[in-house]
């Protein structure tokens, strides 16, 4: 099982250097470096980071886990802005997609919330479609022929139908490993009735704060993130890793669920987490 890390993404120190994290994350084993996504809340916004992170690194992934693409609502400069983030990083960039439940962030950004999955579809179809065609005036061409993998997160028959529509995969919530284990039968389900060659790729995530007052810093960081989200906020909480022995349970139980990469996103601290998770997780 591959071990990605995230970025530091949110409410970001403006002295904490991404550069230097992702380095740092490249020298240590990592297999990608990873982002999330909001419109109403401080943090980077993904590609902009992550071509910050590309041009610090040669060969680690960049990965979305995951991007609220129905906010990007040109879809024609949503395509042609990964295919030059996959072009000028050599191949590397990985999108995971979904909707999103989060009405504010569609009210910011103009988007109307209650068409986020159609609109959702329009973007991969218009997207797929571009990839293949860069020739149309739309380039550049991606470095991945036929565009960036794509992997959908969420739990609905939507999700479902994407992956097994255009996917390579599904990406897990950071709720545990217990709630990736739950829904795989239907991921696989999904992709057999497809009649998809191979198998998806799967990809879990989960929440980390290492070394002193870890504990503090993740709860309330999930806290203030998840705070629209009743009780969900305080399952991520539980769901957290704080010490470098459960990050050591968590890696192999997930190896053991079949995954294949878990992608540990930091709550606060600084460079140094990339060194404790990368000890913690035996890199």
């Amino acid at each position: 099982m591959d071990i990605g890390i995230g970025l530091p993404v949110l409410c970001p120190a403006p002295e904490l250097p991404v550069m230097a994290w992702a380095r740092r994350a490249e020298e240590r084993g990592f297999s990608s470096l990873g982002t999330i996504d909001r419109l109403v809340y401080d943090c980077y916004e993904p590609f902009t980071e992550l071509a910050v992170a590309a041009g610090a690194t040669s060969s680690i992934r960049l990965t979305t886990v995951v991007l609220l693409a129905p906010l990007r609502a040109n879809h024609a400069l949503f395509a042609k802005s990964a295919a030059t983030l996959d072009r000028l990083s050599g191949g590397r960039l990985v999108l995971g997609l979904a909707p999103s439940s989060r009405e504010d962030d569609y009210t910011v950004g103009g988007v109307d919330f209650r068409r986020r999955g159609k609109l959702l579809d329009a973007l991969v179809e218009r997207a797929v479609r571009q990839w293949a065609r860069p020739g149309d005036g739309t380039g550049p061409a991606p470095a991945t022929p036929g565009g960036p993998p794509l992997l959908f997160g969420g739990k609905s028959e939507a999700t479902l139908r994407r992956m097994a529509t255009h996917g390579a995969g599904w990406v897990s919530g950071a709720s545990g490993v217990a709630d990736f284990c739950a829904f795989l039968p239907k991921v696989t389900k999904a992709w057999q009735d497809a009649c998809r060659a191979g198998t998806p790729r799967l990809i879990g995530t989960a929440n980390f704060a290492l070394g002193p007052d870890a504990g503090q810093r993740l709860r309330s960081s999930l806290l203030d993130y998840y705070a629209f989200a009743g009780p969900y906020a305080q399952h991520s909480v539980a769901a957290g890793l704080t010490t470098g022995e459960q990050v050591a349970r968590e890696v192999a139980a997930y190896a053991e669920a079949g995954c294949d990469e878990l992608i540990l996103l930091p709550n606060g601290g600084g460079v140094e987490q990339v060194d404790l998770l990368a000890d913690a997780a035996g890199l």
